[in-house]
């Protein structure tokens, strides 16, 4: 993908550079329990409402990756677990080890079960099936995106596309033109 061209989700470059900040990861990931309470609302509020706050918590899904600014640090790991996504995404350009191919479809399909089992739950308001669901939802998360860690671990010296996206130039250009200045 070149530079700048928008790819899977509707993230460029620079949006995928932003959603590398601990700050959108975390917060994205603290968003499913207002996705569940929601979706459960209809009970009280009506389907309506439920269905407003509903699209209110996609849009924040989807205007999250592009809040926050890119990260000054990217030794972190969420933005580590960011790289690895993008590298997951990018298996079938730049091909990834087979183990680790394997792993992260049977980790997304966990996160998924769990995910369908909690929307299930909170539509129906049953909190038996709502709990083990974000249980699932999260623990399967979790383990994927520590997983898409260690790919970029893997992947970072494997490939020219990867190398550097944790090193920034130091530009010395800028202290002489503060002397310059003055």
């Amino acid at each position: 993908m070149s530079a700048g061209k928008i790819g899977v989700l509707g993230m460029d470059n620079a949006t995928w550079r932003r959603h590398a900040s601990p700050w959108s990861v975390y917060t994205r990931m603290a968003t499913l329990p207002l996705l569940v309470a929601a979706i459960w609302s209809h009970s009280t509020l009506g389907l309506g409402p439920s269905l407003a706050l509903t699209l209110g918590v996609m849009i924040w899904l989807w205007t999250n990756p592009r809040l926050f600014p890119a990260p000054k640090n990217t030794n972190t790991w969420a933005s580590r677990a960011t790289f690895g996504e993008r590298i997951w995404l990018n298996r079938a350009k730049v091909p990834i080890p087979s183990s680790e191919e394997t792993t992260a479809i049977v980790l997304s399909l966990v996160t998924g079960v769990g995910f369908m089992a909690t929307i299930f739950g909170a539509v129906f308001n049953d909190l038996l099936i709502t709990l083990p669901g974000l249980l699932i939802t999260y623990t399967g998360k979790l383990v994927f995106l520590q997983r898409m860690v260690g790919l970029y671990e893997t992947m970072r010296d494997a490939h020219p596309l990867y190398r550097f996206w944790t090193t920034y130039p130091d530009n010395d250009n800028r202290r002489q033109d503060i002397a310059s200045a003055n």
